[in-house]
């Protein structure tokens, strides 16, 4: 081999190996804690809407059945003249009160002892609604006027209605303002004793906040004041609906000539019991109708009380 074979020769040139892509998708980073949290509060609000409707038909389904049970105890118990501290001796069965409710249904006597029961529960309401909240106001942002006013609410508030009929009938000069002013008076106390709750436990430090920020009396009031009473105000309202029946059915009971509660009392005179029955069960549900019409149309302004207690 010559010397020069080795200078001669030329080494291949090396290239460099690339390496190859890595096509694999690049990994997420691993989720915050606060992500974490999202989601599991968002799964849980997914199942709570899954199960509400079931849910809501089973808890009528409930209340269907407890009905239902009533009506089975009643029936039991009049059929077997059951008399054991009380006494069903002379209470219709149910298919006897159905029936003559059918009877009655067809005539025009109770829609008019409805219709006047109603007329008058819609005045005298009304006024006790208007009159207890303006009081009740009154007496929650002033201790003057609390001062003033609770003596005699408190003397007059325990009076039973009943206690009331003689002096309605002197007070007024007809029976109608009598039963008017009866209703009113019942109606009147719980919503003026729920508004001065409400009022007075507005948080004060709510009250120095909206001061602090320049808001006047009026603007706090609105605002703040009313808006954190209204939950109280509303539940006096109820409570003063159901009040406003009883008291109904009282005063037509002593001194009326139409309305359910006269209604009701003709029957007992007249020996027709299963109209007993027909007009309590009258008077409940129209209770229960005219309380509910009270939660409904306060429901908007709650809107922000049921989003916090949820």
């Amino acid at each position: 081999m010559k010397p020069t074979d080795g200078l001669a020769r030329k080494e291949a040139p090396v290239h460099a190996v690339e390496a190859p892509a890595d096509t694999r998708p690049a990994s997420k980073p691993a989720p915050t804690p606060a992500q974490i949290a999202e989601k599991i509060a968002a799964l849980q609000v997914h199942q709570r809407r899954g199960r509400r409707i079931p849910e809501i038909y089973q808890r009528y389904l409930v209340r269907f059945a407890a009905l239902v049970l009533a009506v089975a105890v009643w029936h039991l118990a009049s059929t077997t003249k059951f008399s054991f501290i009380m006494h069903f001796e002379n209470v219709p069965t149910p298919s006897e009160v159905f029936w003559q409710f059918l009877d009655v249904a067809s005539g025009k006597e109770i829609y008019r002892h409805i219709t006047v029961s109603l007329e008058r529960i819609g005045v005298a309401y009304a006024l006790a609604a208007v009159f207890g909240i303006f009081t009740g106001i009154l007496m929650g942002r002033s201790k003057l006027i609390e001062d003033i006013v609770i003596p005699y609410i408190e003397l007059l508030r325990p009076i039973p209605a009943t206690a009331w009929i003689p002096m309605a009938i002197l007070l007024w000069p007809t029976e109608e303002s009598s039963i008017l002013f009866i209703i009113y008076l019942g109606a009147f106390f719980p919503i003026v004793v729920n508004t001065v709750h409400g009022v007075e436990s507005t948080p004060e430090v709510l009250i120095r906040a909206a001061r602090s920020l320049g808001a006047r009396r009026a603007r706090i009031f609105w605002e703040v004041v009313l808006p954190g009473a209204l939950p109280s105000i509303t539940t006096g309202l109820a409570v003063g609906m159901g009040v406003a029946w009883f008291s109904l059915l009282v005063g037509e009971i002593i001194s009326g000539q139409f309305g359910i509660g006269y209604f009701t009392w003709s029957a007992y005179t007249l020996v027709q019991y299963p109209n007993i029955i027909i007009g309590m069960l009258a008077i409940g549900l129209l209770g229960t109708g005219s309380t509910w019409v009270i939660k409904l149309g306060t429901k908007p302004f709650l809107r922000w009380y049921q989003a916090e207690r949820r």
